[in-house]
């Protein structure tokens, strides 16, 4: 006997947890299938940026009504999730850097798009007085800021699970195969379930589901690494980010800050086990101590690595299967998906619903890596 529902959503991240909620919103009966805990990997670990800033373009549109979601985040999901909106700051180390900023901003702003603002040394100043003098300016996104993810998934799941979600934990899933107009989906545990719908958002396993469906992509396993520092005098509100070199860094209120920014450790999905890279943590650490001359003091207490899944281009898998009616993949959000989390969730929510969606989702197809067949 299998159970059925209304829909299956594999992987129980935050994206996974978002989608079952938003389809509980709906009235339908979802029912999530997680192999270890919610927020066991990418959602539960990362540095919790609430992030619109330096966005690749073809995401800007989905962060933007995201980031409407995380202004009411507690009436969505009963809890602030601990987000805080005191802004983002990404800081040019240099002149090119910053003209290469003003040409981002300004195409933004052909776009329609007005979250991005160009500022100038004294502002930067202004908003983060521990910055190197040598720093030229950078762009403010004023309406970001961090939230706790761990405490933000578990909000989703436990939403989702009083709205009618079942949730299953600690089960993997071994099989998909079509059943007349349903999908049945085999587990570890020996059961199966049922439902005319299936959604794909299982983090950096999600390949593996994808290649079940005759439709193989080039998923990138990733391990992105943190620190965190002893406690610090208060000296920051907004989270600083950098792209000519690896960098993200907030301070938390009770003085101890994070350093992340995209250095990779090691990472092994079968064992769910990560190993860091002693040398590249030094290159973070090096980091902050040139652009935070206050951090000098600072020792760093303890370092770890989530999952993730990373895409050749950055951007996330968003859509219907190519080969399989009914199915839809929500992965590959390549380190900086977790202010994704509300909005794609209501996307997808509405995609299965109702069949289409307002904001634009090409970009984002399985079918632009050609491995379907």
């Amino acid at each position: 006997m299998s159970t059925t529902g209304d829909a299956i959503v594999i992987g129980g991240g935050i994206h996974g947890c978002s989608t079952a909620l938003h389809l509980a919103l709906r009235g339908l009966k979802p029912i999530l299938i997680e192999k270890d805990h919610a927020g066991r990997h990418a959602s539960g670990v990362n540095a919790g940026g609430v992030r619109q800033l330096a966005r690749h373009l073809d995401e800007v549109p989905l962060s933007v009504a995201s980031m409407e979601l995380w202004e009411r985040i507690a009436d969505l999901v009963g809890d602030d999730c601990g987000f805080k909106s005191e802004g983002q700051v990404l800081v040019a180390e240099t002149e090119a850097e910053l003209e290469g900023f003003r040409d981002r901003v300004d195409e933004l702003r052909l776009r329609g798009f007005t979250q991005e603002e160009l500022i100038g040394r004294a502002e930067l100043k202004r908003l983060v007085p521990a910055v190197s003098d040598t720093c030229p300016g950078g762009i403010v996104s004023r309406r970001d800021g961090a939230a706790e993810p761990f405490r933000t998934t578990q909000a989703f799941r436990r939403k989702a699970v009083a709205l009618g979600a079942k949730v299953l934990e600690g089960i993997t899933v071994t099989g998909l195969a079509r059943n007349g107009s349903t999908w049945r989906i085999s587990t570890s545990a020996g059961t199966s379930y049922e439902a005319p719908v299936v959604v794909n958002a299982a983090g950096a396993w999600a390949g593996r589901i994808a290649a079940m469906l005759g439709e193989p992509v080039p998923l990138e396993v990733i391990a992105p690494m943190l620190m965190i520092t002893s406690r610090m005098p208060l000296f920051i509100s907004p989270v600083v980010i950098l792209r000519g070199r690896k960098l993200s860094f907030k301070q938390f209120a009770n003085g101890t800050a994070l350093i992340g920014g995209g250095h990779l450790g090691r990472a092994d999905l079968d064992s769910n086990r990560t190993e860091l890279d002693l040398a590249k943590l030094a290159e973070s650490a090096r980091t902050v101590w040139e652009l935070f001359p206050i951090m000098r003091q600072a020792t760093i207490v303890r370092a770890w690595a989530g999952i993730e899944a990373r895409m050749p281009d950055d951007i996330p898998v968003i859509g219907p299967s190519a080969t399989s009616e009914g199915i839809y993949h929500q992965f590959g959000f390549s380190a900086h998906g977790f202010q994704l989390g509300p909005g794609v969730g209501a996307l997808m929510a509405e995609l299965i619903a109702t069949g289409s969606t307002n904001l634009p989702i090409a970009p984002f197809s399985i079918t632009r890596f050609g491995s379907s067949r």
